[in-house]
C-alpha cells in the first residue's frame, strides 16, 4: 500500500469543482481510498484559506496503480501544473475507517535523519469546532515557526473533514515539535482531544516520502529537505 498526495492552483471556480471530482475505487483499478479538498495556510490564528488549489488525497495498491492513474484519469492531468508526491506509511496513531492503513514491520525508516511526511486526517464533531480551531491555532502557530518545517498545507472538505500535511527534515526535527516539553503546544492539543475528543475518528500517519514531481509553492520540497538537513537560515 502507497498514499499519494497531489496538489495545484486550478483558480477558484475549478478547486471546487474539483471536490465533486472525487475517483471511486470501484472506478479506478488499484485505488483504496481517495479525498478531495480545499486548502489552506497552517499558521496561528483563524483558518488562512487558499481557495485556488486544491488536494488529492488518496491510497494505492502499489504504484503501478497510482501510475496509470497519472496517466488515464482526467483528474490528474488537470493537476499536473503542480506538485505531487508518494507515501510509504511507516507508523499510525488513530484509525481511518475509510482507509485501513498498511505498515509494513519492515519498512522502518533505513535514515532517521532523512525527510519525513506527516498527514493528518479527522472527521470534524461540528460541535467541538472552536475548541479544535483554539487548540489547532496553538499548535499550527507553532509548527510554522519551526525552521525545522520545510511545507504545510490545510486541508478542508467542508463540513466535517479536516486535515494536514507537512514535510519536516527529520524525524528527530519533527518529534522534537510534537512532543518536546520546551513545545508543549501540540501535546496540550493531544491531551484536549484525548478529554474531549474533536474528531469522530482520526489519523495520524508517518510516512517515507519519495517519487516527488513538480513544485510546491516555486520549489520541491522534499529536495530542499535533503538538500540542507539542517535547516541553515
Amino acid at each position: 500500500m502507497i498514499v499519494s498526495i497531489h496538489f495545484a492552483e486550478l483558480g477558484v471556480r475549478a478547486a471546487r469543482a474539483a471536490l465533486h471530482e472525487r475517483p471511486r475505487p470501484d472506478a479506478v483499478p488499484g485505488l483504496r481510498y481517495a479525498e478531495t479538498a480545499l486548502t489552506g495556510g497552517i499558521a496561528a490564528g483563524p483558518p488562512k484559506l487558499r481557495p485556488g488549489r486544491a488536494a488529492l488525497i488518496a491510497a494505492w495498491e502499489d504504484d503501478a496503480a497510482l501510475d496509470r492513474f497519472l496517466a488515464e484519469d482526467p483528474l490528474p492531468r488537470r493537476m499536473a501544473e503542480g506538485w505531487h508526491v508518494r507515501l510509504q506509511p511507516i507508523r499510525v496513531s488513530g484509525a481511518w475507517r475509510p482507509m485501513p492503513v498498511e505498515v509494513d514491520p519492515a519498512a522502518a525508516m533505513a535514515d532517521e535523519d532523512g525527510p519525513v511526511a506527516v498527514l493528518t486526517l479527522g472527521r470534524l464533531r461540528l460541535r467541538r469546532t472552536v475548541p479544535f480551531l483554539r487548540a489547532n491555532s496553538k499548535a499550527s502557530g507553532r509548527a510554522a515557526a519551526d525552521p525545522s518545517l520545510v511545507a504545510s498545507v490545510a486541508l478542508a472538505r467542508p463540513p466535517r473533514f479536516v486535515g494536514t500535511f507537512s514535510i519536516w527534515r527529520s524525524v528527530a526535527a519533527m518529534s522534537r515539535n510534537a512532543y518536546g516539553s520546551a513545545q508543549p503546544e501540540h501535546t496540550e492539543a493531544v491531551r484536549a482531544h484525548q478529554a474531549r475528543p474533536f474528531h469522530h475518528e482520526a489519523a495520524f500517519l508517518r510516512c517515507r516520502p519519495y517519487g516527488a514531481q513538480g513544485l510546491l509553492d516555486g520549489r520541491e520540497p522534499i529536495a530542499a529537505a535533503a538538500a540542507d538537513p539542517a535547516g541553515t537560515p
